[in-house]
C-alpha cells in the first residue's frame, strides 16, 4: 500500500501549518491509507483537512518506550471533557503529557467514539461490509512499521470527527464540523510516535461517505534551530 503521497504543487494558505517555523516533514496521506512519524520534541504537527468532513484516527506513544501510550481515560479525566481543542493535553496512561493541541480552527475532535474495524463494520451495518477496510487494519499495517501489534492498540482519538452526546448518554456519528482546509496543530511534549488511520469508512457521515486526503505537515519552531 501506498502509505503517503507527495506533491510539488504551491499549497494554498488554508493548506500551510498552523504554527510558523521550519517545515522538517510534509506529505499527504491517500484516502483511507496509513501514516505515521516520530514527532520530535517541541515540533507541531499540524493536520490539514484538505476536503472537509474527514475524520482522521490518531494513535500516540512515547517513541523510546511505546508501552507509554494514549490514554483516552487519563486525558478525558484530567480534562474533564471528552472533547479535545485548543490546550487539551494529550496524556499516556500513566499521566504524563504526549502532545497538546495548541491550535485548532474546528472547535471540537472526538475522544470516544473509536476506530472502525471489520468486525464492528459486520455488527453495525451487515455481513456485506466485511470485506470493507477499516482503521484497525490501517493501525495494523502502520503499527507492524514499529514493532507494534494487535496488543497494542488502545482506545483513539477522532480527529474532525463529530460524536455529539445525548442528555440521556446515547452518542451518535454524525456530518463533523470540518471543511476544506481547516487544521489542528499539535506540539510533541515528548519524542511522540504518531500513527494515523485516514479513516475509510463509508457506512456513515463520519467521512461524508467520502474518504478524501489529508496532509501531515510538522515544523520545527525557530527557537529550536
Amino acid at each position: 500500500m501506498n502509505r503517503a503521497l507527495k506533491t510539488e504543487r504551491v499549497p494554498h494558505a488554508s493548506e500551510t501549518a498552523l504554527t510558523p517555523g521550519k517545515v522538517v516533514l510534509d506529505e499527504f496521506v491517500q484516502a483511507r491509507g496509513p501514516w505515521s512519524a516520530v514527532v520530535a520534541v517541541g515540533d507541531v504537527l499540524t493536520i490539514v483537512d484538505m476536503e472537509g468532513n474527514q475524520a482522521v484516527d490518531c494513535l500516540l506513544y512515547a517513541a523510546d518506550d511505546t508501552s507509554v501510550r494514549y490514554s483516552a481515560a487519563v486525558t478525558i479525566a484530567q480534562q474533564q471533557s471528552i472533547f479535545l481543542t485548543t490546550g487539551s493535553v494529550l496524556r499516556a496512561d500513566t499521566g504524563a503529557p504526549l502532545m497538546t493541541v495548541v491550535a485548532d480552527e474546528v472547535g471540537v475532535h472526538d475522544t470516544i467514539g473509536g476506530a472502525c474495524s471489520q468486525e464492528s463494520n459486520t455488527l453495525r451495518y451487515g455481513q456485506h461490509t466485511r470485506e470493507h477496510h477499516a482503521c484497525v487494519e490501517n493501525f495494523l499495517i502502520e503499527g507492524s512499521r514499529w514493532g507494534l501489534a494487535k496488543r497494542d492498540l488502545v482506545s483513539n482519538i477522532n480527529w474532525f470527527m463529530n460524536v455529539p452526546v445525548d442528555p440521556d448518554g446515547a452518542l451518535g456519528i454524525v456530518d463533523g464540523l470540518s471543511a476544506p482546509g481547516k487544521r489542528v496543530a499539535l506540539r510533541a511534549e515528548v519524542d511522540t510516535l504518531v500513527l494515523v488511520s485516514n479513516c475509510p469508512q463509508i457506512n456513515n457521515p463520519c467521512n461524508g461517505f467520502n474518504p478524501t486526503t489529508v496532509r501531515m505537515i510538522v515544523t520545527r519552531p525557530e527557537a529550536a534551530l
